[in-house]
């Protein structure tokens, strides 16, 4: 109950917010909610692990690096999916608040982007492009530029609705289709010209 409360009033008013204030809208006292975590950075990280963590489903590790199918149906797949775990005004909300409380938790939760997408977006992207493996020449920052555009239209289409209040588009699965149809429209030669530049 605390958790799940908690959530609630980090993702209203960010992580200034206080332990007493949140009691009182649980309707416990400041004293019980320190019985259950002794401390105001041990309940924000269980409220990390509760909506980001645990959000992660394992089954994406090995959706974009699957090389059976065409790379933008694994990627159209795993942002539809990513989208139905994350489009939500509490992950989107606390994520924000939490780059500019401190960022300790968005560089933990960013590093797994970079691992689990990022990478293995390069990685294919050089697979397409018949280019080095990351083996031999590794992943350069100006890569991870390029795919952090796809992951920014993304990301971004969640802000303006749970952020700015504006609108979100009715069909989000037909617009992430769009996004990755566009990225793959232009990546691939920018990617590849990148990777030579390296060589």
């Amino acid at each position: 109950m605390i958790v799940k409360e908690a959530i609630r009033f980090f993702a209203e008013i960010g992580f200034e917010g206080k332990t007493r204030d949140l009691a009182s809208r649980i309707g416990i006292t400041q004293p019980l909610l320190y019985r259950y975590f002794p401390s105001k950075e041990s309940l924000i990280e269980r409220v990390y692990q509760e909506i980001y963590v645990q959000r992660w489903n394992p089954d994406w590790d090995t959706l974009i690096p699957d090389r059976t199918r065409p790379l933008a149906e694994r990627l159209i797949e795993f942002y539809q999916a990513y989208s139905h775990a994350v489009y939500d005004y509490e992950w989107v909300r606390i994520f924000l608040f939490s780059g500019l409380k401190s960022g300790e938790l968005n560089d933990r939760y960013l590093s797994l982007i970079r691992d689990k997408i990022l990478r293995p977006v390069c990685e294919e992207l050089r697979h397409m492009n018949n280019l080095p493996s990351t083996d031999t020449i590794k992943i350069k920052e100006e890569e991870l530029e390029l795919a952090w555009g796809l992951h920014g239209m993304f990301f971004y289409r969640a802000v303006r609705h749970f952020a700015y209040n504006m609108p979100i588009v009715k069909n989000t699965d037909q617009a992430i289709t769009n996004d990755v149809r566009l990225f793959l429209a232009g990546a691939p030669a920018v990617h590849k010209d990148i990777v030579e530049r390296a060589r």
